[in-house]
């Protein structure tokens, strides 16, 4: 059975089932996992799970995916959560252009999903990196509490206060991450005119989320989108089902492989080690974390703050093939503002940072010398080694 013929089959059950939120829950879940279900189970019947296991134990420990580490910090939001970041340093020729990247990253994954561009960068500029409430090395906040967008925003203004608060800025965010930054100039607009001189939205959206389909029939959208939010604040709100769906995803692992390389690359080719780096960051983040996430999605309307980024250099960033943030939502944030460059990868998924690093990193670097941040013509190879560089700061790249 193809990933599309179990999706439809899965829908067909969830049109006849009726109410009821176990079975409910079950039924979006399992809508959405039916798209990963084929591959998994042919590699089932061909590979034992102490052979699966033991190939996930040495993909976790062949890439040095997630171990580059910066000085760390700590800010506190308005509501006293704990908001982890670190900072890398440039080297001293590179200080004088004093301009910080600030990395904000996605829904459940954390600052090392940014580790490609990372390491390209170190030393070429200062950046922040820090992860989300409820993810990474951040704290949670209050339990059970629902998180909305225009909160992020307020986050990462603590962590900009705390970690650069001073000097130009260029704001970098990917999917939730570059709500995030859109969360931002909407309650911050002196912020963006005064300091900000450059903005990336990769892999994101303006809002409109509730009419993504990823890649499904009708009637498993609309399953997802009906049934899983209040099979989500349900089993969210009791520690004793929470435990279940944790204990549910462990002895799932195999299925939760196949669902989580259908929905963030768009290739074959996806180094494996890769594959499993974005695997462990969505395995780590709590089910709880989850659930106080997901309304936000359905409720994020920032087309209007938008208007913010007007005159200043912007990317706007997707692959081709994104199931989570489609394609049509960066072209949208496009039109609404005509001087960015937009840029969509071929063959490439949500995780684009990921799936095609170099791709994106130079994109950056394009954006980070039309920005001031970076001399003109500056390349950098995967692991941050300036192979050749031209001009002085400030040109037009």
């Amino acid at each position: 059975m193809s990933g599309d013929a179990a999706a439809r089959a899965v829908a067909s059950v969830a049109a006849r089932a009726g109410g009821g939120w176990r079975r409910g829950a079950g039924i979006a879940l399992g809508v959405v996992a039916a798209a990963g279900v084929a591959g998994v189970a042919i590699e089932r019947l061909t590979v034992s799970r102490g052979v699966r296991r033991e190939a996930r134990l040495a993909l976790d420990a062949a890439g040095p995916y997630g171990t580059l580490r910066g000085t760390p910090g700590t800010a506190l939001a308005e509501d006293g959560t704990a908001l982890y970041y670190e900072v890398d340093e440039p080297e001293p020729a590179a200080a004088a252009a004093g301009v910080t990247v600030v990395f904000s990253h996605g829904f459940c994954l954390n600052q090392d999903s940014w580790h490609f561009q990372r390491a390209a960068l170190r030393g070429a500029v200062r950046t922040v990196h820090w992860d989300l409430r409820g993810h990474g090395r951040s704290g949670r906040g209050a339990p059970g509490e629902p998180v909305t967008i225009d909160r992020l925003g307020r986050d990462l203004r603590a962590v900009i206060d705390a970690a650069a608060p001073e000097g130009p800025l260029v704001l970098v965010g990917h999917s939730t991450g570059g709500m995030t930054v859109m969360a931002l100039a909407e309650q911050y607009p002196e912020l963006v005119r005064d300091r900000v001189v450059g903005v990336a939205l990769v892999g994101t959206s303006a809002g409109r989320l509730a009419e993504v389909d990823y890649g499904l029939p009708a009637a498993g959208a609309y399953a997802v989108h009906r049934v899983l939010p209040g099979a989500l604040r349900v089993l969210g709100g009791r520690a004793e089902l929470t435990e279940l769906v944790e204990r549910g995803r462990r002895a799932t692992a195999d299925l939760f492989t196949g669902v989580v390389k259908r929905y963030s690359f768009a290739g074959r080719e996806v180094d494996p080690a890769v594959a499993r780096f974005a695997e462990r960051m969505i395995e780590a983040t709590p089910f709880e974390v989850v659930a106080e996430f997901h309304p936000a999605f359905a409720a994020h309307d920032k087309t209007a703050a938008l208007a913010r980024f007007a005159g200043l250099p912007v990317l706007v960033l997707a692959g081709e093939q994104d199931l989570i943030t489609p394609p049509e939502h960066s072209e949208a944030v496009a039109e609404a503002l005509p001087d960015a460059a937009l840029v969509l990868l071929p063959e490439a998924g949500h995780l684009v940072m990921l799936e095609h690093p170099d791709a994106v990193t130079d994109r950056l670097l394009e954006l980070l010398a039309r920005a001031g941040a970076v001399p003109a013509a500056t390349t950098v190879d995967g692991y941050g080694t300036k192979r050749a560089a031209s001009g002085t700061a400030g040109d037009d790249g």
